[in-house]
């Protein structure tokens, strides 16, 4: 992975309205922090951290650049942005120091290559996971694990086992643990409603016989 040089300058903290002084200088306030290292607050201008950084995926690693000598050299992975969630600006950043001679986990972001086969005999892919934990060098750290779905057919499923990774980089799972998968078509059957049969014409009412004439009469004979 190839390491981008950051300009940043130490941040004093003068009380809760530091922050907004930052932002409104257009700079973007951080911390620098790790298991050796105590907690240093930090600025990055807003336009190069956006111009270097904006759109990475996955871990970076950072070298700062900066007049104060305790941060200057020192190297770092951009471990969290912090964005205003309706504006889309980054109000806040987070580096984690690092030792380079020394391995650590990271998460690395998945690239699926390709058409699947299944796709093209109607499937649907199927990614079931988008990023995977590796160990390695700070170096080492892979920028995206590509994976080629291509030959992946219908009910096919592509494994940790099945990766080609970069050297000196290491899944953090099981071998068997599944990335991506083809789902075969889900086509509704769609049954016509059958027709309904023509009501049969109810038959004529029939009349009621006409009564004889001398059994209407309500008198009785004397």
């Amino acid at each position: 992975m190839a390491t981008v040089t950051l300009k940043v300058e130490f941040r004093h903290v003068r009380g809760p309205h530091s922050v907004r002084e930052v932002r409104r200088a257009d700079l973007i306030p951080g911390v620098f922090y790790g298991p050796t290292t105590p907690t240093v607050t930090l600025a990055v201008d807003r336009k190069e951290l956006t111009t270097k950084l904006g759109g990475i995926e996955g871990s970076q690693l950072v070298c700062f650049a900066s007049a104060a000598g305790d941060l200057d050299g020192k190297t770092a992975l951009l471990k969290e942005v912090q964005v205003h969630p309706a504006t889309g600006d980054v109000l806040h950043v987070d580096f984690y120091a690092v030792d380079l001679s020394r391995r650590l986990k990271v998460r690395a972001p998945l690239h699926f290559l390709g058409k699947a086969a299944g796709v093209t005999a109607g499937g649907i892919l199927q990614p079931l996971h988008r990023e995977l934990l590796v160990e390695c060098l700070p170096s080492a750290i892979p920028g995206a694990i590509e994976v080629d779905v291509s030959e992946l057919g219908i009910h096919d499923t592509i494994h940790v086992e099945d990766l080609t990774l970069p050297d000196g980089v290491e899944v953090v799972a099981d071998s068997n643990y599944a990335l991506v998968t083809v789902l075969p078509p889900t086509v509704e059957a769609v049954e016509a409603a059958p027709e309904a049969a023509p009501e049969a014409e109810a038959p004529p009412a029939e009349e009621a016989p006409a009564q004889p004439e001398e059994q209407r009469s309500t008198g009785r004979a004397g």
